[in-house]
C-alpha cells in the first residue's frame, strides 16, 4: 500500500481499516473503523479533507479528491465527506463533495464538487452527478446527468447495509489470506 505524507499532513487510519497493498492514500485523510479501499484506488487528501465514515468501502479504480482554496474556487476549498455504510463501486470518481451515510455509487459514475447526496441513495453505475446537485434520500438515480428515477425499495435499502458489511468481512478475508 502507498500511504503518503503531503506536506505537514499524514493520513489517519483506524487499526480496522484495511488498505490494500496496490491502493494510494494521501495527506487530510481518515479513514474510520472499517472502511476498506481496495487495488487502484486513489484517495488523494493533498489540497483539502477526505472523511470516510465507518464501514464504507472503496473498491477497485476509484478516484477520490478534493478542491483547493483561492481566488478561482471558494476561499477554503472543498472537501471530501463520505458517511458510514457508503459503497463506492469500482472506478467511480468522487470530487470535493458530500456523500451521506447508506449510499451506493455504482461503478463507473461520476460526482462534482459541492454535490450533496442524502442518506440512503443509490447512484445508477455511469451516471453523472453535475456540481451542486443535491440527490434526496431514499431514491434511485440514473443518467448522466442523474435524474430521479423511484423512491427505493425496502430491499434495495436492505442492500446498502449488506454491502457495507460484505465488503468489511471480505477486508478480514483478505489480510487473513495475506498472513
Amino acid at each position: 500500500m502507498t500511504i503518503k505524507r503531503f506536506e505537514n499532513h499524514v493520513p489517519d487510519i483506524h487499526p480496522t481499516a484495511f488498505v490494500d497493498e496496490m491502493a494510494y492514500v494521501s495527506g487530510q485523510t481518515t479513514l474510520a473503523e472499517g472502511v476498506s479501499v481496495w487495488p487502484s484506488a486513489v484517495v488523494r487528501g493533498d489540497i483539502n479533507r477526505i472523511i470516510i465514515g465507518r464501514l464504507s468501502n472503496v473498491q477497485d479504480g476509484a478516484v477520490l479528491h478534493v478542491t483547493h482554496g483561492g481566488e478561482y474556487t471558494r476561499p477554503d476549498g472543498l472537501p471530501l465527506i463520505i458517511g458510514e455504510e457508503v459503497t463506492i463501486g469500482h472506478r467511480a470518481v468522487l470530487h470535493a463533495c458530500t456523500i451521506g451515510n447508506r449510499c451506493l455509487v455504482g461503478m463507473g459514475a461520476i460526482v462534482l464538487d459541492a454535490a450533496v447526496v442524502e442518506d440512503d441513495v443509490i447512484i445508477g453505475a455511469g451516471s453523472l452527478v453535475p456540481p451542486g446537485k443535491v440527490l434526496e434520500s431514499g431514491h434511485l438515480y440514473v443518467g448522466s446527468p442523474v435524474k430521479q428515477a423511484r423512491p427505493l425499495t425496502e430491499k434495495e435499502r436492505a442492500y446498502l447495509r449488506y454491502s457495507a458489511e460484505y465488503y468489511r468481512k471480505l477486508a478480514i478475508r483478505t489480510q487473513a489470506s495475506e498472513a
